[in-house]
């Protein structure tokens, strides 16, 4: 196998795809540096997932990849068309999100290929996007409006525990849903954690992200290995925690593997987090889950929390031990903030700099999504083992 340079930022399926590099499967694992650095071994100790359902929102999941056979369960097509099994636009980011949080590797002892946060988790599959290169994209984009709404609800009524979506609307024009709204709140009333992307637009304006500022939502912003903000993260003010966002392993449905940007990753990452804690602490509601990540976050920014990283990098260890000391709350949806609800806390930048193609490009759903997460340029081949040459963004 070999790895090669994805970009996942996110547009609601956006992968910029950076340049190839050769690497044999037993290298892809040791360069999955955000296992180490959300201190997965110790969380481990404790729980891998099972019997959590994770439903991840996104262009569909290529259950049959040898990292993820047998954990992907029968889901939902919410568009109805486009793409399909074996065309190259298909469950591109969709399978590369269900790696990032329940991917089992392969191989002898699983010691090949991706492995998730929560490797014996579930993944509950639901297309309501489709991948930048659909042709079907369009049609999607005008005859799907409510593709999200329909999905979070279709999640929420069979089982799923968290909701993964690693997309959204961060152009100009964004904002709120009320039957996005509307669902996102059905799913935290019915006790199914709710985590989203903050967005890519950090370097394009900061504009505020859908589903992301949804009350009640977990705002994964996108941080390095060195735990320094992502450049293209959003800067608001609903972030809850960040994780890791770049220089992220990908599986893909083509059996390659690709390295990633984006916080559709981190939001990843995130859920495959609320993941563990659930199976730890079932009785827990989505309030107190966030709650709890917000408490135990670690590398806490001045003051306890900024737009940056909210309260800090997500510690699901840390979490589950403080979750022990949780005593299970009533069911409730969240409430909108007086506040900071809307426009936000900062002056909106305008759309004269690169944000502006952010928005119109949103598959199956009505909204855009985040700058990195699933449109796709092929790397260049040839390149040596172990290097990596940058390539200009041809996403826009």
């Amino acid at each position: 196998m070999r790895i090669r340079r994805w970009s996942v930022a996110a547009l609601a399926a956006s992968l910029a795809l950076l340049p190839a590099t050769a690497h044999a499967d037993d290298g892809i694992r040791a360069q999955q540096w955000a296992l180490d650095a959300m201190h997965t071994g110790q969380a481990w100790q404790t729980t891998k997932g099972k019997g959590i359902t994770v439903a991840v929102l996104d262009t569909g999941i290529d259950r049959d990849h040898p990292d993820l056979t047998g954990s992907v369960l029968e889901g939902k097509d919410m568009v109805g068309f486009g793409a399909k099994k074996g065309d190259r636009p298909w469950a591109r980011h969709g399978t590369a999100m269900a790696g990032i949080i329940a991917g089992h590797g392969h191989g002898a002892g699983n010691g090949d290929g991706v492995i998730g946060i929560a490797p014996e988790a579930k993944i509950l599959p639901i297309r309501v996007i489709l991948e930048d290169g659909d042709p079907d994209r369009s049609k999607a984009r005008n005859t799907r409006g409510n593709a999200l709404a329909d999905g979070i609800r279709w999640a929420t009524d069979h089982g799923a525990d968290v909701i993964n979506l690693s997309l959204g609307d961060d152009s100009k024009s964004a904002h709120p849903e009320p039957a996005e709204d509307a669902a996102v709140q059905y799913a935290l009333k019915k006790g199914a954690v709710v985590v989203a992307s903050a967005g890519n637009g950090g370097e394009r304006g900061d504009h505020i992200s859908y589903p992301a500022a949804y009350p009640g939502v977990i705002a994964a912003t996108a941080v390095d290995r060195n735990g320094d903000r992502a450049s293209f993260s959003t800067r608001r003010w609903y972030a809850t925690v960040s994780a890791p966002g770049k220089k992220i392993v990908i599986a893909d449905p083509d059996r390659e593997y690709y390295e990633g940007w984006g916080t559709s990753a981190a939001s990843a990452f995130v859920s495959g987090a609320v993941a563990l804690i659930r199976a730890a602490h079932p009785g827990l509601t989505p309030a107190q889950i966030k709650q709890l990540l917000e408490d135990t976050a670690r590398d806490v920014p001045s003051g306890g929390r900024d737009d940056s990283h909210g309260f800090g990098f997500i510690d699901p260890a840390a979490a589950i031990a403080e979750g022990g000391k949780k005593k299970p709350q009533e069911l409730s949806s969240a409430a909108y903030g007086k506040k900071y609800f809307g426009l936000g806390p900062d002056e909106d930048a305008g759309d004269g700099g690169p944000a502006g193609w952010v928005g119109p490009v949103a598959g199956g759903i009505g909204v855009a999504l985040l700058a990195a997460a699933v449109y796709l340029w092929r790397g260049r081949r040839g390149a040596r083992p172990g290097t990596a040459r940058q390539v200009p963004d041809q996403s826009r």
